[in-house]
């Protein structure tokens, strides 16, 4: 969903640490924990970081094993359904954290916060720390860095046209300032159209949620083809087609920050990650960005929540050494160490209330900082709609089948955007879809 997931998936490449005992992952002496990894950038830098400094300061020797993320799911599905411990740690999202909890795959952390306090658990953003809470109340992971999704537009294009946007726009209201600002050299906005269920399905969900509607009713009636779930993608689509870029069927993250920092379109409406691309020193746009909160419609927040966070798996035998490991790379400490040693811009941010009042990371962020963070606390993930939820989650419903579903349904909402179907087909097939899911939970 975000900037740094959509380019790791991408990379083919298997990197292993210079520490690494074998691709395995296993073994390495009883002082050291075994690390299996998405190959984010952030992720990298952590590796690159790790001998030099954790290692030294705790004498643990660590183990990575680190893959383009959709060989990395696989490989700690594999791993940890199993409970074979060959890794004592994995990076999983707030999508994986609350299941691999419930079915007993993962160490619960609340003993060990408890016993270290440099580690200041009350400091992690609440969102992201809820995301990370099963149902049974304790916490299974800790976030490495986090993310909500907000609106992106060019101050210059909107000045020179004399239009303006507030600070919490309605959908309404950036449609009519994408009908304004358009030309026939720049778009008017950008919006996700690719299939994937973390490509168009992760905006468009926020946007059926504050239209008021939802997948799932509390007690598992699906409303795909629901009269506000019809209306938001019907919303969505006629916006991407009158006023959106070209080639939106197959337009995800990368597509629209090609085109926003080419000057392509007007607005880009994604996760917050992406501001820190279109900010950066070597950005043909840097210093002209305005930026909005996510826009509503009846709601007073729809921003989404994602997080890469770090898990222990329940059987490893090196727990201990396991959560010193996480303690570190997730703690306020490793912030400054990335700060001093790469750049306050490198930061793994997103997690830490403190992160946003560091005056090196304030002046390096420039604009966005205070409104990204306003993104991820207002973020709700047990409560993103007008009505309960029968699972957590915002731009996803949290239970396995969604992978499949969300895919699916993204096929049929890409091919409307192509014009090949129309909203009220592509969403009456993805309802009898979503019928078969919600069958296998009603009456639990």
């Amino acid at each position: 969903m975000s900037s740094i997931r959509t380019l790791g998936a991408a990379t083919a490449v298997l990197l292993l640490a210079s520490a690494c005992s074998g691709a395995g992952g296993g073994g390495g002496g009883e002082n050291s924990v075994n690390v299996l990894m998405v190959n984010n950038p952030q992720m990298q830098d952590l590796q690159k970081l790790t001998a030099d400094n954790f290692t030294k300061e705790t004498g643990i020797k660590v183990n990575f094993t680190v893959l383009p993320e959709n060989d990395v799911r696989d490989k700690i599905s594999q791993d940890f359904s199993s409970q074979a411990g060959q890794y004592d740690v994995a990076t999983i999202s707030n999508y994986e954290t609350p299941m691999y909890a419930k079915n007993g795959w993962l160490a619960p952390m609340d003993d060990f916060v408890a016993k270290d306090s440099a580690f200041d658990q009350a400091d992690i953003l609440e969102p992201i720390k809820q995301s990370l809470t099963a149902a049974d109340g304790k916490v299974y992971a800790q976030p490495f860095y986090g993310e909500s999704s907000f609106l992106m537009y060019r101050k210059d294009i909107f000045e020179a046209k004399g239009v303006t946007l507030p600070e919490k726009p309605t959908w309404q209201q950036v449609a009519e300032a994408a009908a304004k600002v358009a030309t026939p050299e720049v778009r008017g906005i950008c919006l996700r159209g690719q299939p994937g269920w973390g490509q168009v399905m992760a905006p468009l969900t926020t946007v059926v949620n504050t239209f008021g509607g939802t997948w799932f009713t509390k007690d598992w009636q699906a409303q795909v083809n629901a009269p506000e779930f019809k209306e938001a993608t019907k919303f969505y689509v006629d916006l991407v087609r009158n006023h959106g870029e070209n080639g939106a069927p197959q337009a995800g993250f990368a597509e629209c920050l090609n085109n926003m920092t080419q000057g392509k379109v007007a607005m880009w409406y994604d996760a917050t990650v992406a501001a820190g691309l279109l900010e950066a020193d070597d950005s043909p746009i840097k210093g002209k960005l305005g930026f909005t909160q996510a826009p509503v419609v009846k709601t007073d927040s729809s921003g989404w929540l994602y997080t890469w966070a770090f898990g222990i798996q329940k059987a490893s035998k090196k727990q201990d050494n396991a959560w010193k490991f996480v303690s570190w790379a997730s703690g306020k400490g490793y912030e400054e160490l990335v700060g001093k040693n790469l750049g306050w811009s490198k930061l793994p941010d997103g997690k830490r209330s403190s992160t946003y009042q560091r005056p090196e990371y304030k002046q390096s962020s420039g604009s966005f900082s205070a409104m990204a963070e306003a993104a991820i606390k207002s973020a709700k993930p047990l409560n993103p709609g007008v009505q309960e939820r029968p699972a957590p989650g915002i731009q996803f419903v949290g239970i396995p089948e969604f992978t499949d579903l969300g895919t699916q349904v993204s096929q049929q909402i890409s091919s409307a955007i192509a014009g090949a179907t129309s909203v009220d087909d592509a969403l009456n097939n993805g309802q009898g879809l979503a019928e078969k899911v919600a069958a296998k939970y009603k009456g639990q």
